[in-house]
């Protein structure tokens, strides 16, 4: 059993981790801005108040834990843009004050930055409306970021193309820099097997210091 933290508890995909980490008999404490959000009760689930852009909130979410989980990105709408790279840089400010004390960081990444079979990215390909390129962008900004720091344990787990809510499969195929798509292009995955990949990664860490991406 570990000690989890998720930032951005609330989100699609930042709800489907925690109910997945719950699930699997973790405990959790879910950060939001919002408490009241939270309707959720389990006994092993507590949620506090925090913000991911203040590093002092970070700390105080992470002390104690052995993971901390930051949901927080773009999948929710264009709102949510200005926070992604700033907020790696929070998490990294944050989780550093801890010293030797910090849990690990697995941050939701985003698909754009990804390789395509034909040798391009993502975030290439052509009729993209803009807000999603400038979130597409704002992940590979936070990735890059993340890509300088030698001091913490953090990993960084992209989605495919598509992620939306669904059914939990159980099932999911990795890779590191590439895009994972099927035998006929689509690339997809449920918000809910996304989190089974990110549990799997809490409770057997394959990925250390580096990015990784899952789909079907």
């Amino acid at each position: 059993m570990s000690k989890i933290a998720v930032f951005g508890a609330n989100g699609t995909i930042g709800s489907r981790i925690v109910r997945e980490a719950l699930n699997r008999g973790h405990q959790v404490t879910a950060v939001v801005r919002d408490p009241a959000k939270i309707t959720e009760q389990h006994p092993s689930l507590t949620v506090v108040k925090g913000d991911v852009l203040e590093p002092v909130s970070v700390r105080a979410a992470a002390t104690g834990q052995d993971v901390l989980v930051s949901a927080v990105g773009g999948g929710d709408g264009p709102g949510h843009l200005a926070t992604i790279e700033p907020a790696a840089r929070s998490l990294v400010t944050g989780l550093r004050e801890l010293g030797d004390q910090a849990p690990r960081l697995i941050a939701v990444g985003g698909a754009g930055s990804l390789r395509t079979p034909d040798g391009k990215q993502v975030w290439d390909a052509p009729g993209l409306p803009d807000w999603l390129l400038q979130i597409m962008h704002a992940h590979g900004d936070a990735l890059d970021y993340y890509r300088t720091v030698s001091d913490l344990a953090w990993t960084s787990l992209s989605p495919a193309a598509m992620i939306e809510t669904g059914e939990r499969t159980g099932h999911y195929r990795t890779s590191l820099e590439e895009l994972v798509a099927a035998d006929d292009g689509t690339s997809h995955i449920t918000a809910e097997d996304y989190a089974v990949a990110v549990l799997d990664e809490i409770e057997q860490p394959q990925h250390l210091g580096e990015r990784f991406a899952c789909g079907y």
